[in-house]
């Protein structure tokens, strides 16, 4: 088990509301601490937002003004475009540490308590009401919204453990809190917000219009400081599920996400993402890049429902995987991956696709064909101009070229004459001069894949293993 673990607070930091104010610290309220800080961030050129890919110039500028604005925010896109990862990214704009009152149920700020018990303590102990530092990361809650969640898992409800401790029913301080007031003076996070039930989300009103909540009729006011941010897929924004019109109205702003616009920037995502426990080319990721777009482009497959980046990275992952266990079975060191193991996508990662009606039966066949034609793509935009026929006379010549998941690296670059071209090929595709095996192989794959299929070389399964094939049959 991961044991997560919350930084300490520095013994410097003040610890009683006196030594606060005398240290100069001010009070700021959630939104105007997220502002501050962004705008420093983007005043001294430094990137608010580290691990985001893709959103430069599109989601990023918008959920900026956003948030200088001080809205609440829902993000709005089909499944895997990052909207979780996004908001969590948000805790990067508060400080790092901030002041709390030590021992209070909610994280109230020292000077300005906001429950019962706390006005209490503030009013008896004055500048003696002791401090304690809640760090940026328990700043953050978030909820997956669910058709079962309930306004007390929201907002609050009466705890019949406190009545029955001897608190009057109708004591305030008999409430128990639920996660938005628990998130006072921070961020929180409703995933897939159209699954609430539309009287749930009823209870998010005050919440987002007057600061406050609502519990079975208290006559309680909490002047709540959060900053409230959602997400949801398009279509169940339209059709399954809805955010109640009064909800939507509350929202400062709706901002849309999207895929990763360009091949390089999808690549940049999956090697950022995935984890890999083999080398795997930058030729291959843009393989699987491309294949991610093109499902995304094709009417087979259900595009409200979309192509997670998730796909692409678990691809890269299925793809390294694969030439580990080649790499276990043939005793190659290190493990490298080559254009032979994406064949093992498709037949992994199908279930992560929901395909259009009347495809049924025809899935394997046009995740094979637009692999393809990924495979096609990145060889004419890496191979553009370099002269492949040195290569494809060889193998046609007699130097078949066997390859597999049981055949080596040295097996395959062993096949083939000493060939100038093959020098120019390592060079075209930017591998370093002591590239080893593993990398020349791959490097030679996808010469030859490329051959194949731009009709200039056979290629066909052996007799023996159909999982292995041999080019120039």
């Amino acid at each position: 088990m991961v044991r997560v673990t919350t930084p300490i607070a520095p013994e410097e930091l003040p610890r009683t509301t006196g030594a606060l104010r005398a240290s100069g610290h001010r009070y700021r309220s959630i939104r105007t601490e997220i502002r501050d800080n962004l705008l420093t961030r983007l005043r001294a050129g430094e990137d608010p937002w580290p691990g985001i890919v893709g959103f430069d110039t599109t989601v990023l500028p918008q959920l900026e003004r956003a948030l200088i604005a001080g809205h609440d925010v829902v993000l709005l896109g089909e499944r895997g475009q990052g909207k979780t990862r996004l908001l969590r990214a948000l805790t990067g704009l508060l400080d790092e540490w901030s002041p709390v009152i030590d021992g209070a149920e909610l994280g109230e700020h020292p000077y300005r308590p906001v429950t019962p018990a706390s006005v209490r303590r503030a009013d008896q102990l004055g500048d003696e009401l002791p401090v304690a530092w809640r760090h940026r990361s328990t700043r953050y809650a978030e909820k997956l919204a669910t058709p079962d969640t309930s306004v007390a898992d929201l907002v609050g409800d009466v705890d019949p453990v406190k009545v029955a401790a001897g608190r009057s029913l109708g004591d305030p301080e008999t409430i128990h809190y639920g996660l938005v007031p628990r998130a006072h003076r921070g961020i929180i996070a409703v995933n897939e917000l159209p699954d609430l039930a539309e009287r749930i989300q009823v209870a998010l009103l005050n919440v987002m219009e007057e600061r406050d909540i609502q519990v079975r009729g208290y006559n309680l006011r909490l002047p709540l400081d959060v900053l409230l941010v959602g997400s949801a897929n398009p279509d169940d924004y339209t059709n399954r599920g809805r955010i109640i019109t009064p909800l939507k109205d509350r929202f400062g702003a709706e901002i849309r996400t999207h895929y990763p616009p360009t091949v390089t920037a999808e690549v940049a995502l999956v090697r950022q993402e995935a984890q890999l426990v083999a080398e795997v080319p930058e030729t291959l990721l843009e393989v699987v890049a491309r294949l991610s777009r093109l499902l995304r482009e094709s009417t087979s497959i259900d595009q409200r429902s979309g192509v997670s980046a998730r796909f692409a990275i678990a691809a890269a992952e299925t793809v390294s995987a694969a030439a580990l266990r080649r790499a276990a079975l043939t005793g190659e060191d290190p493990a490298v991956a080559r254009p032979v193991d994406l064949t093992t996508v498709p037949g992994v990662l199908r279930g992560k696709l929901e395909f259009e009606p009347g495809e049924e039966g025809r899935e394997d066949e046009l995740l094979h064909y637009l692999l393809r034609r990924a495979v096609a793509e990145t060889g004419r935009a890496r191979l553009a101009g370099l002269d492949l026929t040195e290569l494809a006379d060889a193998v046609s010549d007699g130097h078949q070229v066997l390859t597999g998941e049981r055949v080596p690296a040295g097996e395959v670059l062993a096949a083939l004459p000493k060939l100038a071209v093959l020098d120019e090929l390592v060079s075209r595709l930017r591998l370093p001069a002591d590239a080893g095996d593993g990398a020349r192989a791959a490097a030679v794959e996808l010469a030859l894949e490329h051959l194949y299929l731009t009709r200039r070389l056979a290629k066909q399964p052996t007799d023996a293993d159909p999982d292995t094939v041999v080019y120039g049959g």
